[in-house]
């Protein structure tokens, strides 16, 4: 599977512990942190479910939005998870090994978002 960079949040439930981070590869980290692997915040706080996610041309583009989106106040962030992903529902299948569309995306029929790990 191509690399592509991309801003993701997981959270540890609904409305629980969100986390904000980066990656060139959603599906090998999004398998780390479920894992436990990455040690320091979201293996602390139980943060392993991948609630939201936009892919990004550049690295340098995904890691300006991290660095915005880390700074927005809560209720910020929690919106622009509900406009994707009203249900918070785990956007990594393990059973399939894919990243899911959220259902907003799925409801745009994935307008404007790649699909990643199909």
């Amino acid at each position: 599977m191509p690399k592509q960079p991309c801003v993701y949040i997981l959270a540890s439930k609904r409305n629980g512990t969100i986390y904000v981070g980066v990656t060139s590869d959603l599906f090998w980290r999004t398998g780390l942190h479920k894992q436990d692997i990455i040690e320091g915040f979201t293996k602390r706080y139980g943060v392993r479910r991948l609630v939201y996610y936009e892919m990004h041309v550049t690295m340098d583009d995904a890691i300006r939005r991290e660095k915005r989106l880390k700074k927005w106040n809560r209720a910020w962030k929690i919106r622009l998870i509900e406009e994707m992903n009203p249900e918070w529902r785990d956007l990594f299948d393990e059973f399939w090994g894919t990243i899911d569309d959220g259902p907003a995306d799925i409801a745009r029929q994935g307008v404007g978002r790649p699909l990643v790990g199909r």
